[in-house]
């Protein structure tokens, strides 16, 4: 594919970009590596009934090339790969067509696949698939994520063995050698620049000789699995860059997309744009090209749905329809009338539980904000059915409207005044964190300074390497103990609840404790106890009142694969716990409750609070205790 401007070959039958030729270079992509591995769609899959999140690596490869249209403002190219029954057991059974389409004038191109399942191929499991795009070390040393995470970065032959240490895991290392001494010391982890799918609009790499950028643009997530929050992995070392468009990260086993016999399935995935910039005359601020990729990120946001897909399974804008409304809030507690949900998610999905977005991953979502008085307005909706969900920074919960939505094409529906009723049976005695589903708000330490990224010296502290071992640093003699109304969730509150590391190198459990005070105690009462997580990873949370040794009065069970902690999030799945506490076990003056997370196999096992609150009785009409 040639439009003057750029030039890209493609390896037929295969479908795999083996060249990109731009400004001057004859191929910005890695020139040292097998035609097959430069650029590329990817799949991990496996057989039903697998156990665990590891699969077969399938790099793609088609089988028939077709021109679908060649004119002169347009080329696409399709690439597609069919099973059949002979193919069982060894390729995965879905049909894939891969397309690659180049457009008059543009300073890029566009790619998209359309994955399908036919109704009596066998079942099976698929782990991820992505697009990814490796680039010439030689070249590409700059990597921008966003505006506060960029880079140069360390050389991928910096972390051959000789010139590195592997850490707690093989994705992270200490550089102890790197060819370039800036380096040395500084820990490299592909997981570090992990992002939400929400903020996941443009990233890539920069190269100073000449001036010029490779950037990765995807201007919608309604393709992606899991919802906005779902985080996913960017560039890193390589040079790499990649578009993950399902996996498992941050989740675990809750978000395999798993296929059962007869069951039928398509979808589009893209496109996604690859833009490619330079500096005129080669002056200027080689830095000046992120802005630029930023305000084309823009423009391709703008543009969706785009008009060019040749595919029929790609719904065109006056196919789609609107879902608009308004959505409030209402807690007694917290104020008499109906409180505008401000700068709530609000979003489209297949239909489910509450809450059930956040690991669904075979149809599509569609999201957006509500405005300061709580008004949405979600565009372009493919047809089909979802329900709409929600949840409302300040307030705990899901939020879900039961009633089966259908958008038509070019129709808006509006939807009305949608009222959200938190979870709550009472007053709040106390409260710890900001529900806000993460635990950015509570303390994250210092890291230890032989494990150091110095991008996140001052900002995004989590995202440093090392730091579950941090708290037994800090609470060498005993577990971490929180007094309400004396303490500050933002110093006292350590982010996750880990394992502690003993002497002899194994681990053990935890119990963390809450102390407040009750000026009366209803004997005949219930009190709650609300416990949003943010994050578990194979943990089990106990929760006792006044007595460690005590029945708990909740006992999980093992939870959680969501591997935050060794992977440097803030946040993984959303859990809520509501924990009823008889009033008879509470006591007028000191109370303390106690929560154990008892697992202790590795230093990764643990759980991120979200938000603690502690609800009084509806009323005080119980009996006192004397």
């Amino acid at each position: 594919m040639n439009n003057g401007i750029l030039q890209v070959t493609i390896s037929n039958p295969y479908g795999i970009v083996t060249g990109i030729q731009f400004n001057g270079i004859d191929n910005l992509l890695a020139v040292e590596n097998n035609e097959a591995d430069r650029g590329y769609w990817d799949l991990v899959w496996n057989l039903a009934g697998s156990k665990g999140t590891k699969g077969k690596f399938d790099r793609i490869e088609a089988t028939n090339f077709e021109v679908i249209v060649k004119n002169e403002d347009q080329v696409e190219l399709s690439f597609t790969r069919k099973w059949d029954s002979s193919l069982e057991g060894k390729v995965v059974p879905l049909n894939i067509d891969k397309r690659f389409v180049m457009l008059r004038n543009s300073s890029g191109f566009y790619t998209y696949a359309i994955y399908e399942h036919l109704k009596e191929w066998p079942a099976f499991i698929l782990d991820r698939f992505r697009v990814a795009f490796k680039l010439r070390k030689d070249k590409f040393h700059y990597m921008a994520i966003a505006d506060n995470r960029q880079r140069f970065m360390p050389l991928p032959d910096d972390r051959l063995p000789y010139r590195s240490q592997t850490l707690a895991y093989p994705e992270a290392v200490l550089l102890v050698d790197p060819l370039e001494p800036e380096f040395r010391g500084e820990v490299d982890d592909k997981y570090q620049y992990s992002c939400e799918n929400k903020d996941n609009r443009v990233h890539g790499w920069i190269c100073t000789d000449p001036p010029l950028g490779f950037w990765q643009i995807t201007p919608s997530d309604e393709f992606r699995s899991a919802g906005p929050h779902k985080q996913n992995l960017t560039s890193h070392v390589g040079p790499t860059t990649l578009a993950v468009l399902h996996s498992v990260h941050y989740s675990g086993e809750d978000l395999l997309l798993k296929f059962g016999t007869n069951e039928p399935w398509k979808k589009v995935f893209g496109p996604i744009f690859i833009y490619l910039n330079s500096l005129c005359n080669g002056g200027g601020d080689p830095f000046s090209l992120w802005e630029d990729a930023r305000k084309q990120m823009t423009i391709e946001v703008q543009n969706w749905p785009y008009t060019f897909p040749a595919s029929e399974d790609f719904p065109q804008p006056d196919q789609r329809g609107n879902v608009s409304g308004r959505l409030l809030v209402k807690d007694r507690y917290v104020c008499d009338e109906d409180i505008p949900a401000n700068g709530a998610y609000v979003g489209l999905a297949p239909p489910g539980d509450v809450g059930s977005w956040q690991s669904e991953v075979k149809g599509y979502q569609f999201w957006t904000r509500t405005d300061e008085d709580g008004y949405f307005c979600i565009n372009n909706v493919r047809m089909g059915n979802y329900n709409l969900y929600a949840w409302v920074p300040g307030f705990i919960g899901d939020y879900r409207y039961d009633v089966i939505i259908t958008p038509n094409a070019g129709y808006d529906i509006y939807m009305g005044h949608l009222v959200y009723e938190p979870p709550r049976d009472g007053p709040t005695l106390w409260e710890i964190g900001i529900p806000d589903r993460t635990a950015a708000e509570f303390y994250v330490p210092d890291p230890n300074p032989k494990y150091i990224n110095k991008l996140y010296v001052n900002h995004d502290r989590f995202r440093q390497y090392g730091l579950w071992e941090r708290y037994a640093d800090l609470y060498p003699d005993g577990d971490l103990v929180y007094t309400v109304g004396v303490s500050d969730y933002t110093k006292d509150w350590f982010f996750a609840q880990v394992t502690r590391k003993k002497d002899d190198n194994t681990y053990q459990g935890t119990t963390w404790q809450i102390k407040f005070k009750l000026d009366c105690a209803y004997e005949s009462e219930t009190y709650r106890l609300r416990l949003a997580l943010a994050t578990v990873h194979a943990a089990e949370l106990q929760v006792r009142i006044n007595d460690d040794a005590s029945s708990p009065l909740l006992s999980s069970g093992q939870i959680g694969k969501d591997n935050t902690i060794a992977r440097h999030g803030i946040h993984g799945l959303y859990r809520l716990y509501n924990v009823d506490i008889p009033g008879n076990l509470l006591l007028e003056g000191d109370n303390t409750i106690f929560l154990t997370q008892s697992k202790n196999a590795s230093p990764f096992q643990g759980i991120m609070y979200d938000y603690i609150r502690l609800e009084g009785p509806a009323s005080s009409n119980g009996n006192k205790k004397p």
